[in-house]
């Protein structure tokens, strides 16, 4: 008989990893390697933090010729008086990034010791890139309907697995968003949820989403062969089951199928979803499942 193991209810994600100081310095140190892109499509408004678009901070950035309607006074006049032809000055934009970091706290997050530290290092990695960026920081942990705020310097340590939650499912749409703000999702995903009905909430009022999921063998590919012993991670319900090959096949099927349903939503929202596996090194998964993708970027 084998038995899925159960957080206990209320347990600190950082608790519950027996080398979580090591988990956080390997997130820590994967960071001066990776980043995430904070500043990519980000609106114009006003920081210490250059953007990719052109504004109006003293960086000069490259010309453009003159179009009617702009302003004179970034006319490059001694371009002008060598070529004859009015172009403009440009300048690199400077913005204050807003960054709103949500770390799903259902149990399944810490469904094996694997996936435990990874979901820890995720959030360990995420907060660590984002602190070095000079952004507004918004953390939240969120399980069902609870959408607690966390201290962005004490959130690995608040973190909660709760116990039982309403329903089950972590509820993105409580969350509030600021208006373009780059929304970091850390979640396995795994709730019964119509992903077309979540993602577009978040890509609204020019807010830009990435996901990071992070997955293990124990869910992805499980040894149920025969008599096994299930528990509801969510509610710590048990129950036997019997299980044939035929019913792997399906799971699995079911498994892919749910996941599938996620890119293709997240695709058609504009959102950048990474499944990040729990059986490699950090740096290794997130070089594989995240790097091409652009949810991450060399440092």
């Amino acid at each position: 008989m084998s038995e899925a193991p159960v957080p206990s209810t209320g347990a600190s994600l950082f608790s519950l990893v027996p080398d979580a100081e090591a988990a956080v310095a390997t997130a820590r140190a994967v960071a001066d390697r990776l980043t995430i892109p904070i500043t990519r499509g980000l609106r114009r408004t006003s920081g210490p933090v250059s953007g990719s678009a052109a504004g109006s901070s003293i960086d000069f950035q490259d010309h453009r010729p003159y179009m009617p309607g702009d302003d004179p006074r970034h006319i490059d006049w001694q371009a002008y008086a060598r070529s004859g032809h009015y172009t403009m000055k440009l300048y690199r934009e400077e913005v204050l990034p807003l960054v709103d970091l949500v770390i799903d706290c259902s149990p399944s997050m810490a469904l094996d010791p694997a996936k435990t530290r990874r979901s820890l290092e995720l959030a360990a990695f995420c907060l660590e890139t984002v602190q070095r960026s000079a952004s507004s920081l918004h953390v939240f942990g969120l399980a069902g309907a609870a959408a607690t705020p966390l201290e962005s310097s004490l959130a690995l340590h608040q973190i909660a697995i709760a116990g039982e939650t309403e329903g089950g499912v972590p509820r993105l749409e409580l969350i509030p968003w600021r208006a373009a703000s780059l929304r970091i999702v850390i979640s396995d995903l795994l709730f019964a949820a119509n992903p077309d009905a979540i993602c577009p909430g978040l890509a609204a009022g020019n807010g830009r989403s990435i996901i990071f999921a992070p997955y293990c063998s124990a869910e992805s590919d499980p040894d149920w062969l025969g008599n096994t012993e299930l528990a509801d991670c969510e509610s710590t319900a048990r129950q036997d089951f019997q299980f044939s090959s035929e019913d792997m096949r399906r799971y699995q099927a079911t498994y892919a199928n749910h996941f599938a349903l996620w890119q293709d939503a997240a695709r058609r929202c504009g959102i950048t979803l990474a499944r990040v596996s729990a059986e490699s090194a950090l740096i290794e998964a997130l070089q594989e499942s995240a790097l091409g993708i652009g949810a991450v970027e060399i440092a």
